[in-house]
Protein backbone atom coordinates (compact mmCIF):
# COMPACT_ATOMS: atom_id res chain seq x y z
CA UNK A 1 0.00 0.00 0.00
CA UNK A 2 1.42 3.27 -0.73
CA UNK A 3 1.15 6.56 0.43
CA UNK A 4 1.79 10.21 -0.42
CA UNK A 5 4.44 12.51 0.73
CA UNK A 6 2.27 14.56 1.91
CA UNK A 7 1.50 14.67 5.42
CA UNK A 8 -1.39 15.59 7.24
CA UNK A 9 -1.82 18.49 9.58
CA UNK A 10 0.01 17.11 12.89
CA UNK A 11 -1.07 16.35 16.49
CA UNK A 12 -0.12 19.12 18.25
CA UNK A 13 -1.62 21.42 16.01
CA UNK A 14 -4.85 19.57 16.52
CA UNK A 15 -4.32 19.96 20.50
CA UNK A 16 -4.50 23.44 20.57
CA UNK A 17 -7.58 24.20 18.97
CA UNK A 18 -9.59 26.19 21.22
CA UNK A 19 -12.01 24.24 24.02
CA UNK A 20 -10.72 20.86 23.02
CA UNK A 21 -9.45 19.80 26.54
CA UNK A 22 -12.30 20.64 27.80
CA UNK A 23 -14.28 17.43 26.37
CA UNK A 24 -10.84 15.37 25.66
CA UNK A 25 -9.88 14.78 29.54
CA UNK A 26 -13.37 14.26 30.69
CA UNK A 27 -13.67 12.26 27.82
CA UNK A 28 -10.29 9.82 27.88
CA UNK A 29 -11.23 9.03 31.47
CA UNK A 30 -15.13 8.02 30.67
CA UNK A 31 -14.30 6.03 27.64
CA UNK A 32 -11.44 4.14 29.60
CA UNK A 33 -13.59 2.21 31.83
CA UNK A 34 -14.43 0.18 28.54
CA UNK A 35 -11.31 -1.36 28.08
CA UNK A 36 -11.55 -2.55 32.20
CA UNK A 37 -15.10 -3.92 32.14
CA UNK A 38 -14.31 -7.07 30.29
CA UNK A 39 -11.10 -8.38 31.78
CA UNK A 40 -12.23 -7.55 35.26
CA UNK A 41 -15.62 -9.42 35.12
CA UNK A 42 -13.55 -12.39 33.68
CA UNK A 43 -11.24 -12.07 36.63
CA UNK A 44 -13.57 -11.18 39.60
CA UNK A 45 -16.44 -14.15 38.16
CA UNK A 46 -13.38 -16.96 37.63
CA UNK A 47 -11.95 -16.16 41.45
CA UNK A 48 -15.48 -16.42 42.97
CA UNK A 49 -16.50 -19.56 40.93
CA UNK A 50 -13.44 -20.95 39.84
CA UNK A 51 -14.60 -21.32 36.29
CA UNK A 52 -13.35 -19.43 33.43
CA UNK A 53 -16.44 -20.71 31.60
CA UNK A 54 -18.63 -19.24 34.07
CA UNK A 55 -16.70 -16.06 33.87
CA UNK A 56 -17.05 -16.19 30.44
CA UNK A 57 -20.50 -16.04 30.37
CA UNK A 58 -21.57 -13.49 32.62
CA UNK A 59 -19.21 -11.13 30.27
CA UNK A 60 -20.86 -12.33 27.34
CA UNK A 61 -23.85 -11.26 28.60
CA UNK A 62 -22.62 -7.72 29.45
CA UNK A 63 -21.12 -7.61 25.92
CA UNK A 64 -24.00 -8.75 24.15
CA UNK A 65 -26.46 -6.26 26.18
CA UNK A 66 -24.29 -3.35 25.13
CA UNK A 67 -24.08 -4.85 21.33
CA UNK A 68 -28.06 -4.25 21.49
CA UNK A 69 -28.39 -1.24 23.29
CA UNK A 70 -25.28 0.49 22.07
CA UNK A 71 -26.54 1.23 18.73
CA UNK A 72 -30.36 2.66 20.73
CA UNK A 73 -28.14 5.32 22.36
CA UNK A 74 -26.56 6.60 19.61
CA UNK A 75 -29.48 7.08 17.89
CA UNK A 76 -30.96 8.40 21.25
CA UNK A 77 -27.98 10.90 21.55
CA UNK A 78 -28.76 12.13 17.62
CA UNK A 79 -32.38 12.94 18.89
CA UNK A 80 -32.35 14.57 22.23
CA UNK A 81 -28.73 15.56 22.63
CA UNK A 82 -25.29 13.80 24.15
CA UNK A 83 -26.39 15.05 27.71
CA UNK A 84 -29.91 13.77 28.39
CA UNK A 85 -28.48 10.08 27.45
CA UNK A 86 -25.51 10.31 29.39
CA UNK A 87 -26.66 11.54 33.08
CA UNK A 88 -28.86 8.80 33.06
CA UNK A 89 -26.45 6.06 31.58
CA UNK A 90 -23.91 6.78 33.76
CA UNK A 91 -25.77 6.39 36.74
CA UNK A 92 -27.45 3.12 35.67
CA UNK A 93 -24.01 1.93 35.14
CA UNK A 94 -22.77 2.52 38.51
CA UNK A 95 -25.50 0.91 40.18
CA UNK A 96 -25.39 -2.00 38.24
CA UNK A 97 -21.88 -2.35 38.37
CA UNK A 98 -21.45 -2.37 41.87
CA UNK A 99 -24.35 -4.48 42.07
CA UNK A 100 -22.54 -7.41 39.94
CA UNK A 101 -19.40 -7.31 42.50
CA UNK A 102 -21.98 -7.89 44.78
CA UNK A 103 -23.26 -10.91 43.72
CA UNK A 104 -19.94 -11.78 42.70
CA UNK A 105 -18.31 -11.44 46.34
CA UNK A 106 -21.79 -13.55 47.54
CA UNK A 107 -21.43 -16.44 45.84
CA UNK A 108 -24.71 -15.56 44.11
CA UNK A 109 -25.95 -18.43 42.13
CA UNK A 110 -25.15 -17.64 37.86
CA UNK A 111 -28.62 -16.62 37.53
CA UNK A 112 -28.62 -13.50 39.43
CA UNK A 113 -25.32 -12.68 37.59
CA UNK A 114 -26.33 -12.91 34.21
CA UNK A 115 -29.53 -10.59 35.63
CA UNK A 116 -27.04 -7.51 37.12
CA UNK A 117 -24.48 -8.10 33.76
CA UNK A 118 -27.49 -7.06 31.58
CA UNK A 119 -28.16 -3.34 32.89
CA UNK A 120 -24.09 -3.23 33.66
CA UNK A 121 -23.75 -4.06 29.42
CA UNK A 122 -26.45 -2.20 28.64
CA UNK A 123 -25.81 1.37 30.19
CA UNK A 124 -22.29 1.66 29.35
CA UNK A 125 -21.67 5.06 27.70
CA UNK A 126 -20.42 5.52 24.12
CA UNK A 127 -18.06 8.35 24.50
CA UNK A 128 -15.93 7.41 21.70
CA UNK A 129 -19.09 8.54 19.11
CA UNK A 130 -19.59 11.60 20.97
CA UNK A 131 -16.38 12.61 21.10
CA UNK A 132 -15.69 12.39 17.44
CA UNK A 133 -19.08 14.05 17.24
CA UNK A 134 -17.48 17.16 19.65
CA UNK A 135 -14.99 17.43 17.03
CA UNK A 136 -17.07 17.69 14.43
CA UNK A 137 -18.48 20.76 15.72
CA UNK A 138 -15.56 22.23 16.24
CA UNK A 139 -13.77 21.98 13.37
CA UNK A 140 -16.45 20.95 10.90
CA UNK A 141 -15.21 21.35 7.55
CA UNK A 142 -11.44 22.35 8.54
CA UNK A 143 -8.14 20.30 7.62
CA UNK A 144 -7.59 19.68 11.15
CA UNK A 145 -10.69 16.65 10.77
CA UNK A 146 -8.61 13.64 9.44
CA UNK A 147 -5.66 14.50 12.01
CA UNK A 148 -8.71 14.49 14.56
CA UNK A 149 -9.60 11.09 13.08
CA UNK A 150 -6.13 9.27 13.33
CA UNK A 151 -5.75 11.34 16.42
CA UNK A 152 -9.52 9.21 18.21
CA UNK A 153 -7.93 6.13 16.83
CA UNK A 154 -4.38 6.39 18.85
CA UNK A 155 -6.51 7.36 21.76
CA UNK A 156 -8.94 4.51 21.38
CA UNK A 157 -6.20 1.99 20.93
CA UNK A 158 -4.26 3.78 24.39
CA UNK A 159 -7.28 2.85 26.41
CA UNK A 160 -6.75 -0.60 25.18
CA UNK A 161 -3.25 -0.62 26.93
CA UNK A 162 -3.43 1.15 29.75
CA UNK A 163 -7.79 -0.43 30.52
CA UNK A 164 -6.40 -4.01 30.96
CA UNK A 165 -3.24 -3.50 32.54
CA UNK A 166 -5.01 -1.01 35.13
CA UNK A 167 -7.82 -3.95 35.71
CA UNK A 168 -4.92 -6.38 36.17
CA UNK A 169 -3.00 -5.26 38.81
CA UNK A 170 -5.99 -3.76 40.68
CA UNK A 171 -7.30 -7.23 40.61
CA UNK A 172 -4.50 -9.01 41.34
CA UNK A 173 -2.74 -6.70 44.04
CA UNK A 174 -5.59 -5.16 45.39
CA UNK A 175 -8.36 -7.37 45.33
CA UNK A 176 -10.62 -9.57 42.95
CA UNK A 177 -13.21 -7.11 43.25
CA UNK A 178 -11.43 -3.75 42.27
CA UNK A 179 -11.11 -3.57 38.88
CA UNK A 180 -14.71 -3.84 38.75
CA UNK A 181 -15.28 -1.29 41.18
CA UNK A 182 -12.82 1.39 39.77
CA UNK A 183 -14.72 0.71 36.38
CA UNK A 184 -17.59 1.61 37.28
CA UNK A 185 -16.53 4.63 39.51
CA UNK A 186 -14.06 5.82 36.45
CA UNK A 187 -17.28 5.83 34.32
CA UNK A 188 -19.85 7.60 36.51
CA UNK A 189 -17.20 10.65 37.35
CA UNK A 190 -16.05 10.91 33.64
CA UNK A 191 -19.30 10.78 32.43
CA UNK A 192 -20.52 13.50 34.43
CA UNK A 193 -17.61 15.63 33.37
CA UNK A 194 -17.97 14.41 29.78
CA UNK A 195 -21.91 15.54 30.13
CA UNK A 196 -21.56 18.85 32.03
CA UNK A 197 -19.29 20.57 28.75
CA UNK A 198 -22.50 21.31 27.54
CA UNK A 199 -20.76 24.40 25.30
CA UNK A 200 -18.91 21.43 22.78
CA UNK A 201 -22.05 19.30 22.49
CA UNK A 202 -23.35 18.72 19.27
CA UNK A 203 -27.15 20.70 18.55
CA UNK A 204 -29.79 18.85 17.78
CA UNK A 205 -31.91 20.52 14.81
CA UNK A 206 -35.20 18.81 13.73
CA UNK A 207 -33.99 18.14 10.38
CA UNK A 208 -31.10 15.81 11.96
CA UNK A 209 -34.06 14.65 13.88
CA UNK A 210 -36.34 13.81 10.65
CA UNK A 211 -33.00 11.92 9.25
CA UNK A 212 -32.41 9.61 11.88
CA UNK A 213 -35.96 8.91 12.70
CA UNK A 214 -36.77 7.99 8.76
CA UNK A 215 -33.18 5.87 7.73
CA UNK A 216 -31.35 3.63 10.02
CA UNK A 217 -27.88 2.79 8.70
CA UNK A 218 -28.43 -0.55 9.15
CA UNK A 219 -30.59 -0.57 6.11
CA UNK A 220 -26.93 0.27 4.00
CA UNK A 221 -24.98 -2.83 2.73
CA UNK A 222 -22.20 -2.12 3.09
CA UNK A 223 -22.81 -1.39 6.66
CA UNK A 224 -23.97 -4.95 7.41
CA UNK A 225 -20.64 -5.66 5.72
CA UNK A 226 -18.26 -3.98 7.93
CA UNK A 227 -20.85 -5.28 10.98
CA UNK A 228 -19.91 -9.29 10.24
CA UNK A 229 -16.00 -7.42 10.06
CA UNK A 230 -16.23 -6.06 12.94
CA UNK A 231 -17.42 -9.23 14.69
CA UNK A 232 -14.08 -10.95 13.46
CA UNK A 233 -11.92 -7.84 15.32
CA UNK A 234 -14.39 -8.64 18.53
CA UNK A 235 -13.27 -11.95 18.21
CA UNK A 236 -9.70 -11.21 18.70
CA UNK A 237 -10.15 -9.10 21.45
CA UNK A 238 -12.27 -11.21 23.55
CA UNK A 239 -10.51 -14.26 23.30
CA UNK A 240 -7.11 -12.77 24.07
CA UNK A 241 -8.68 -11.79 26.88
CA UNK A 242 -9.62 -14.86 28.76
CA UNK A 243 -6.80 -16.94 26.95
CA UNK A 244 -3.85 -14.63 27.93
CA UNK A 245 -5.37 -14.65 31.80
CA UNK A 246 -5.72 -18.49 31.24
CA UNK A 247 -2.55 -19.30 30.02
CA UNK A 248 -0.75 -16.62 33.00
CA UNK A 249 -2.58 -18.42 35.24
CA UNK A 250 -1.31 -21.94 34.02
CA UNK A 251 2.32 -20.84 34.45
CA UNK A 252 1.58 -19.45 37.78
CA UNK A 253 2.10 -15.88 36.87
CA UNK A 254 -1.32 -14.08 37.03
CA UNK A 255 0.18 -10.62 36.87
CA UNK A 256 1.65 -11.11 33.50
CA UNK A 257 -2.07 -11.34 31.77
CA UNK A 258 -1.60 -7.39 32.38
CA UNK A 259 1.19 -7.34 30.72
CA UNK A 260 0.60 -9.59 27.59
CA UNK A 261 -2.74 -8.07 26.89
CA UNK A 262 -0.41 -4.60 26.94
CA UNK A 263 2.08 -5.66 24.35
CA UNK A 264 -1.14 -6.74 22.42
CA UNK A 265 -2.55 -3.44 22.35
CA UNK A 266 0.75 -1.78 22.11
CA UNK A 267 1.18 -3.09 19.18
CA UNK A 268 -2.43 -1.77 17.93
CA UNK A 269 -1.95 1.39 19.60
CA UNK A 270 1.22 1.79 17.04
CA UNK A 271 0.10 0.97 14.25
CA UNK A 272 -2.85 3.10 14.32
CA UNK A 273 -0.34 6.11 14.87
CA UNK A 274 1.00 5.10 11.96
CA UNK A 275 -2.15 4.65 9.69
CA UNK A 276 -3.42 8.02 10.73
CA UNK A 277 -0.39 9.94 9.90
CA UNK A 278 -0.56 8.50 6.66
CA UNK A 279 -2.46 9.86 3.44
CA UNK A 280 -3.02 6.94 1.43
CA UNK A 281 -2.89 6.40 -1.85
CA UNK A 282 -4.91 2.81 -1.86
CA UNK A 283 -8.48 2.49 -1.97
CA UNK A 284 -9.74 1.70 1.85
CA UNK A 285 -11.75 -1.34 0.42
CA UNK A 286 -8.55 -2.90 -0.92
CA UNK A 287 -6.87 -1.53 1.91
CA UNK A 288 -9.54 -3.44 4.41
CA UNK A 289 -9.31 -6.37 2.51
CA UNK A 290 -5.26 -6.74 2.65
CA UNK A 291 -4.96 -5.44 6.33
CA UNK A 292 -7.85 -8.04 7.48
CA UNK A 293 -5.94 -10.64 5.71
CA UNK A 294 -2.68 -10.15 7.50
CA UNK A 295 -5.01 -9.96 10.60
CA UNK A 296 -6.22 -13.35 10.34
CA UNK A 297 -3.00 -14.28 9.13
CA UNK A 298 -1.33 -13.64 12.52
CA UNK A 299 -4.18 -14.75 14.53
CA UNK A 300 -3.97 -18.22 13.12
CA UNK A 301 -0.19 -18.53 15.07
CA UNK A 302 -1.58 -17.51 18.73
CA UNK A 303 -2.54 -21.39 19.63
CA UNK A 304 0.50 -22.83 18.64
CA UNK A 305 2.61 -20.38 20.76
CA UNK A 306 4.69 -22.38 23.56
CA UNK A 307 6.40 -19.84 25.38
CA UNK A 308 5.87 -16.02 26.74
CA UNK A 309 8.18 -14.40 24.15
CA UNK A 310 6.57 -15.86 21.96
CA UNK A 311 3.42 -15.21 22.81
CA UNK A 312 4.30 -11.55 23.46
CA UNK A 313 5.72 -11.42 20.07
CA UNK A 314 2.76 -12.45 18.05
CA UNK A 315 0.35 -11.18 20.09
CA UNK A 316 1.89 -7.70 19.06
CA UNK A 317 2.32 -8.79 15.69
CA UNK A 318 -2.12 -9.75 16.31
CA UNK A 319 -2.12 -5.90 17.70
CA UNK A 320 -0.51 -4.29 14.91
CA UNK A 321 -2.91 -5.36 12.34
CA UNK A 322 -6.07 -4.37 14.53
CA UNK A 323 -5.90 -0.69 13.76
CA UNK A 324 -5.24 -0.68 10.23
CA UNK A 325 -8.26 -2.61 9.72
CA UNK A 326 -10.67 -0.59 12.69
CA UNK A 327 -9.77 2.87 11.33
CA UNK A 328 -10.08 1.51 7.46
CA UNK A 329 -13.43 0.46 8.34
CA UNK A 330 -14.39 3.44 10.53
CA UNK A 331 -13.26 5.35 7.38
CA UNK A 332 -15.99 4.21 4.97
CA UNK A 333 -18.99 4.91 7.16
CA UNK A 334 -18.03 8.18 6.49
CA UNK A 335 -18.39 7.83 2.95
CA UNK A 336 -21.22 5.10 2.98
CA UNK A 337 -23.81 6.12 5.09
CA UNK A 338 -25.40 9.75 5.13
CA UNK A 339 -24.53 12.46 7.90
CA UNK A 340 -27.91 11.79 9.84
CA UNK A 341 -27.59 7.80 10.70
CA UNK A 342 -23.13 8.47 11.19
CA UNK A 343 -23.52 8.47 14.95
CA UNK A 344 -25.77 5.06 14.71
CA UNK A 345 -23.72 3.66 11.76
CA UNK A 346 -20.76 4.05 14.52
CA UNK A 347 -22.30 2.65 17.36
CA UNK A 348 -23.14 -0.47 15.40
CA UNK A 349 -19.64 -1.20 14.54
CA UNK A 350 -19.37 -0.52 18.12
CA UNK A 351 -21.70 -2.96 19.09
CA UNK A 352 -20.58 -5.35 16.69
CA UNK A 353 -16.78 -5.19 18.39
CA UNK A 354 -18.64 -6.02 21.79
CA UNK A 355 -20.93 -8.52 20.45
CA UNK A 356 -18.09 -10.55 18.99
CA UNK A 357 -16.04 -10.26 21.69
CA UNK A 358 -18.78 -11.43 24.11
CA UNK A 359 -19.13 -14.51 21.79
CA UNK A 360 -15.56 -14.99 22.08
CA UNK A 361 -14.94 -14.44 25.61
CA UNK A 362 -18.03 -17.81 26.40
CA UNK A 363 -16.50 -20.09 23.61
CA UNK A 364 -12.92 -18.97 24.73
CA UNK A 365 -13.93 -19.95 28.00
CA UNK A 366 -15.31 -23.21 27.82
CA UNK A 367 -12.22 -24.03 25.70
CA UNK A 368 -10.15 -23.57 28.36
CA UNK A 369 -11.82 -25.31 30.48
CA UNK A 370 -12.07 -28.40 29.15
CA UNK A 371 -9.46 -28.96 26.70
CA UNK A 372 -5.91 -27.69 26.95
CA UNK A 373 -4.51 -24.39 28.11
CA UNK A 374 -3.78 -21.89 25.20
CA UNK A 375 -6.73 -23.78 23.41
CA UNK A 376 -8.86 -20.31 23.57
CA UNK A 377 -6.29 -19.11 21.29
CA UNK A 378 -8.43 -20.85 18.31
CA UNK A 379 -10.86 -17.97 18.84
CA UNK A 380 -9.28 -15.13 16.97
CA UNK A 381 -8.34 -17.80 14.22
CA UNK A 382 -11.89 -19.16 13.33
CA UNK A 383 -13.64 -15.65 13.64
CA UNK A 384 -11.20 -13.86 11.93
CA UNK A 385 -10.78 -16.41 9.15
CA UNK A 386 -14.78 -16.38 9.12
CA UNK A 387 -15.14 -12.94 8.79
CA UNK A 388 -12.52 -12.41 6.06
CA UNK A 389 -14.41 -15.38 4.23
CA UNK A 390 -17.41 -12.32 4.52
CA UNK A 391 -15.64 -9.49 3.53
CA UNK A 392 -13.85 -11.06 0.11
CA UNK A 393 -17.28 -12.12 -0.54
CA UNK A 394 -19.61 -9.00 -0.29
CA UNK A 395 -16.64 -6.57 -0.73
CA UNK A 396 -18.46 -5.06 -3.62
CA UNK A 397 -20.88 -3.64 -1.33
CA UNK A 398 -18.92 -1.68 0.17
CA UNK A 399 -18.14 0.35 -3.15
CA UNK A 400 -18.78 4.09 -2.81
CA UNK A 401 -19.79 7.23 -4.92
CA UNK A 402 -17.93 10.34 -5.71
CA UNK A 403 -20.89 12.30 -3.97
CA UNK A 404 -20.19 10.45 -0.65
CA UNK A 405 -16.91 11.29 0.20
CA UNK A 406 -17.50 14.50 1.67
CA UNK A 407 -16.63 15.44 4.99
CA UNK A 408 -19.57 15.43 7.68
CA UNK A 409 -20.48 18.30 9.35
CA UNK A 410 -21.11 17.71 13.15
CA UNK A 411 -21.63 14.32 13.44
CA UNK A 412 -18.65 12.28 12.39
CA UNK A 413 -16.57 9.78 13.63
CA UNK A 414 -14.02 9.40 10.87
CA UNK A 415 -12.99 11.77 8.09
CA UNK A 416 -12.46 9.73 4.86
CA UNK A 417 -9.11 10.01 2.94
CA UNK A 418 -8.45 11.19 -0.70
CA UNK A 419 -9.16 7.71 -2.69
CA UNK A 420 -7.92 7.23 -6.10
Amino acid sequence: MASTVTSRPGYGQLLRTRGAWTFLLPGFAARQPFAMLTISIVLLVQHTTGSYGAAGAVAAVTGVSMALFAPFTGRLADRHGQRAVLLPGVLVHAVAGFSLTALALADAPLWALFAAAVPTGASVPQISPMVRARWGVKLQDSPLMPTAAAFESVTDELTFVLGPLLATALCTAVAPAAGLLTEASLTLVGGLLFAAQKSTQPAVSAAGHARVEHGSALRIPGVRVLIMTFLGIGSVFGGMQVSLAAYSESIGEPGLNGVLYGVFAAGNMLSGVVCGAVAWKAAPQRRLVLGYAALALAASGLWAANSVIVLAGLGFVVGMCIAPSLITGYTLVESLVPQGARTEAFTWLTGAVALGQAAAVTVAGQLEDRLWDGAGFLVPMAGTALALATLVTLRSRLATGASSRAVARGVGHRVPVTVD
